[in-house]
């Protein structure tokens, strides 16, 4: 038998503790009363904390995402996957990072040098500080100017993609040609001394590229050209252009094929960023080059 059960109660009893539940329920209605006052009270403070919570997630995801698309693309350029084909040993050891560059057709190649026609293509550009064009001071302000365009510095705060190679090149005072580019681009102005570098744009942006906020930065498009080429490892200095320069005009002048076109001014693709290894440094030096007639 049940000793709870109404039947097991002496009969004296039971309005004693009818009695007891009307006291009861009172105090039990106010317990839940004050128990859902103290959750409403409590909510605000868990609303806040669940948000700092939630917003504490969502940071350490995007810091994750950041680190992995930062690590991505540092190893395009520390594990470069992209190579040109070889004449010689040097150039087997160059590399250059797995990022886009402008396309070309190889139309002609020997043992010194080879011949290129490059696609059409867009750059920012910029007149480089300084007398010559690839003392540190100089090229690392120009790098900058036109790395703020690329990163967003733009009229649509927009972020674009790094390619390569960057150029420099020498430009004529009246009327300079657009030598080929591809990433950066350093060449000078002959008659006053001067150098400009350049960046290559994105091929998937074509001409619909954001304005520089930066009045020193020009966005121009360069037209389909044909030119020489040689390539070169180590780091680049004003005097090895000359050199190397000097030497492709002369090679050029034996081509029965091709000939330096009338005007035209040397430029210098560096395709390595800084911390890379001289030996695996690819370089080039190029000029525009015409069928002889």
């Amino acid at each position: 038998m049940n000793p709870l059960s109404p039947s097991s109660i002496p009969a004296f009893q039971i309005p004693i503790l009818k009695n007891m539940n009307s006291y009861l329920r009172p105090i039990n209605s106010m317990a839940k009363t004050n128990d859902t006052k103290r959750r409403a009270a409590t909510s605000p403070l868990e609303a806040r904390v669940s948000l700092i919570l939630a917003l504490a997630a969502q940071t350490s995801s995007l810091s994750q995402r950041l680190l992995m698309d930062l690590a991505t693309e540092t190893a395009r350029y520390v594990f470069p996957s992209r190579r040109f084909e070889s004449r010689n040993l040097e150039e087997a050891l160059m590399s250059v990072p797995d990022i886009e560059t402008v396309e070309f057709k190889v139309l002609k190649r020997n043992d010194r040098y080879e011949i290129r026609e490059v696609e059409s293509h867009f750059i920012a550009e910029t007149m480089m500080p300084g007398k010559y064009g690839f003392d540190f001071a100089g090229a690392s302000r120009s790098f900058n100017v036109l790395a703020e365009y690329l990163f967003g510095k733009n009229t649509k705060e927009k972020s674009m993609e790094m390619t390569t190679p960057v150029f420099t090149r020498q430009v004529g005072s009246e009327g300079e040609k657009m030598d080929m580019t591809t990433p950066v681009i350093t060449r000078r102005v002959e008659d006053e001394n001067k150098w400009k570098m350049s960046f290559v744009m994105p091929s998937k942006y074509g001409s619909d590229l954001p304005l520089p906020k930066d009045s020193s930065v020009t966005i121009k498009e360069v037209t389909k050209r044909v030119v020489a080429v040689v390539a070169f490892s180590g780091f680049v200095t004003d005097d090895e252009v000359v050199r190397r320069e000097s030497t492709l005009r002369e090679l050029l002048k034996k081509d029965h094929e091709y000939r330096v076109k009338v005007g035209a001014s040397v430029e210098v693709a560096q395709y390595n960023p800084p911390f890379a290894l001289p030996f695996n440094r690819r370089n080039e030096i190029a000029l525009e080059v015409e069928k002889q007639a």
